[in-house]
């Protein structure tokens, strides 16, 4: 869901570490974290939780759980942007925590309001004890920007609780396949699907300012069953008739023919490890 700055990098395909993914998506979220706001609050609300550009809303999608069973339960936040999420999970008595790698980000979740902690935290080191929550979720938060997703994923495994849920969302692999346009040229398969070299825009002086890592739907699935996660569901969002928005290189044209999103739920086993 990334949106360009005034600034105008250079695109291109090239490796790209933890340490320098983290550094670049810092300060492109501290950078943008005002216009991303502006451009897309009104879509996302101030209180809603909404899992992707199609609209999906947990309300209606209960990948958590249902609302009524919320109350109660201890919740992270990853990749929290505004606290949009957390916001609706502490109006159905859930008790969030909303992390996010940018300090600007969670500025905005200040300007909001809420009475939840907020964390500005990296995703792959979380500061939190082991099992220390009952649920985890991500709507395009972390994943898509890290070097090392596994990691990520254990360190959520680390701190659920046994039989904790982790639902996180991501672009979905197919559309590393195809440019990333709303309109008919984004229709035409332009690079291999199973080129993982990361997506990089960089300076003048090459180094990176925004960083995005593709994993193919086979590794999403290996680095969750190897984190000791389990995948329940993969959940791929048709299109809404009512969502005629384009964001970035989500539209309805593109929504209706490929997914745009790819939400993968995912429990900690009972046992104790």
């Amino acid at each position: 869901m990334q949106e360009p700055d005034t600034f105008e990098p250079e695109a291109t395909r090239r490796d790209a570490d933890v340490t320098e993914s983290s550094r670049a998506n810092r300060g492109w979220w501290d950078r943008n974290a005002d216009d991303y706001q502006v451009e897309h609050g009104t879509f996302l609300g101030d209180d809603r939780f909404v899992w992707g550009p199609e609209g999906l809303d947990e309300v209606e999608a209960e990948l958590l759980g249902p609302p009524e069973e919320l109350k109660g339960k201890d919740v992270l936040e990853i990749g929290a942007g505004a606290a949009q999420c957390s916001r609706w999970l502490a109006a159905q008595g859930a008790r969030p925590v909303a992390l996010d790698l940018s300090h600007r980000q969670l500025q905005h979740a200040l300007r909001i309001g809420g009475s939840f902690p907020l964390v500005c935290a990296d995703a792959g080191a979380l500061p939190f004890a082991d099992a220390s929550f009952d649920l985890a979720c991500s709507a395009y938060g972390a994943l898509p920007f890290v070097a090392d997703p596994a990691l990520v994923l254990r360190e959520v495994h680390r701190v659920l609780r046994p039989g904790g849920r982790f639902v996180f969302s991501a672009t979905h692999p197919i559309r590393w396949a195809f440019p990333d346009e709303p309109g008919p040229e984004g229709l035409t398969v332009s690079a291999s699907y199973f080129d993982r070299t990361p997506y990089v825009e960089q300076g003048d002086d090459g180094r990176a300012v925004y960083v995005e890592h593709h994993r193919t739907l086979g590794d999403r699935i290996r680095d969750i069953v190897a984190s000791g996660l389990r995948l329940v569901d993969l959940v791929e969002p048709e299109w809404p008739s009512w969502n005629t928005a384009e964001w970035g290189g989500w539209s309805p044209l593109r929504g209706n023919l490929i997914p745009g999103t790819a939400i993968y739920v995912c429990e900690r086993d009972l046992r104790q490890d």
